[in-house]
Order: structure tokens, then C-alpha cells, then sequence
């Protein structure tokens, strides 16, 4: 799937829409020291285990796998502030609707959807796996958008040859994330990402817009 799926109508059915938003936003709401030529694998410095303030803005389009074995897509654009450890995370659909709204903790984690009661679990994995049926690597997501490896875990990393401040691909945890696109001076950090997980299969591309 190309980056011009964004451009896709909005004729997507509208329980697919809140499935796939609700997937994404779960896995939303989860730097290594590298030589500057060829792959390493190494843990994230201690230092990246503590969160700083952050805020994104930009858009999303996801294809994954549903309960069923049916292939899903969906789009649409996301707002995520972050203060420490507490992600909170808005989706919406390209009409600015809001499909779904996540608050992840490390003491809880709240799923909120349209004319829904909201859902509860201790983490955002559990609460994943109790709605849709299946976890996510959460965490990975905190540092991967910030082009790091997570601490969590050893990771394969590789930087971009050209220029050796940006990271290229961090493979982690059974995911590839590659980093398309970094922004224009004098702004920085990651503009364009995607990734992929072969088992079971999920695909996600990101656009910053910041």
C-alpha cells in the first residue's frame, strides 16, 4: 500500500473505521548509540526510559488483519500529547469526526469510543487484547516515533549512510520500522515512517506533521 492511500474515499464501512482507529490508537498509546555505517544491534541508553513532554499531529493509515481473517484499511488523522509516561491520544476520521480516544498510564489505560461507555484495563496491552482480540508492542511506538529503539529490548538498527544523525530502519520486538522521510531544517525530527509486522500481519504508515 502506497502513501497515496490517504487520498482513498471515505466509503470505508463505518465499523472498520472504528476498528482499525481503535487498533492504531492502542498501539499508539505503547537512542541507541550506533556506528555510523551498517547495522548494529545494542540496547537503548537508560536516559530514554524516562519520557519527556512531547505532542505530534499528523495522519495514519492502517491495514491489518481483523478477528475474522478479513483484511481491513482505514485512514485518518491523529492528535497525541504526551506528558511523561501518560499518552493521550485523539483519532480522527478525514471529516475531523472522532473515531476514538486513548489514555494510557502505567497505572491504567482508557479506551474511549463514539456512544460507547468507555474501557478500562490496567495497561494498554491488556485493554487491547480485551477489545480486539489481539496485543501490540504499546511502548515500542513511544521511542520508534522519535526514531529510537525501545529500552525494553535489543534491537537491529541501521543509519542512514547520507546523513548519519537520522535514523534509516530500527528492526525490534518482530517489527521494521523505516523512516521515509525526516523534516527541512530548521524544524527536525521524523516526517514520514512505516511499519510493518509479518506475524500476525499488520502494516502502518505515518505522516508528521507536527
Amino acid at each position: 500500500m502506497q502513501a497515496s492511500s490517504f487520498a482513498f474515499s471515505f466509503a470505508l464501512a463505518r465499523r472498520a473505521s472504528l476498528s482499525a482507529a481503535a487498533a492504531l490508537a492502542v498501539m499508539l498509546a505503547g537512542c541507541a548509540s550506533t556506528p555510523p555505517h551498517g547495522p548494529s544491534t545494542s540496547n537503548a541508553t537508560p536516559e530514554l526510559s524516562t519520557q519527556t513532554a512531547s505532542a505530534y499531529h499528523g495522519r495514519f493509515s492502517v491495514r491489518y488483519v481483523d478477528q475474522n481473517g478479513q483484511t481491513r484499511n482505514a485512514y485518518g488523522n491523529f492528535d497525541w500529547q504526551q506528558e511523561g509516561d501518560t499518552v493521550t491520544l485523539q483519532l480522527l476520521n478525514p471529516l475531523g469526526q472522532t473515531l476514538a480516544v486513548v489514555t494510557s498510564s502505567p497505572a491504567a489505560a482508557t479506551l474511549e469510543l463514539p456512544n460507547r461507555q468507555p474501557v478500562t484495563a490496567d495497561n494498554v496491552s491488556e485493554l487491547m487484547q480485551h477489545t480486539l482480540g489481539f496485543a501490540l508492542p504499546v511502548e515500542g511506538l513511544r521511542y520508534w516515533l522519535a526514531s529510537s529503539p525501545a529500552p525494553s529490548s535489543r534491537a537491529k538498527t541501521v543509519v542512514d549512510p547520507e546523513q548519519t544523525s537520522h535514523m534509516k530502519e530500527i528492526d525490534q520486538e518482530g517489527w521494521t520500522i523505516q523512516y521515509l522521510a525526516y523534516a527541512d531544517a530548521p524544524a527536525s525530527g521524523v516526517k514520514r515512517l512505516d511499519l510493518t509486522r509479518q506475524n500476525p500481519p499488520l502494516d502502518i504508515k505515518l505522516v508528521l506533521d507536527r
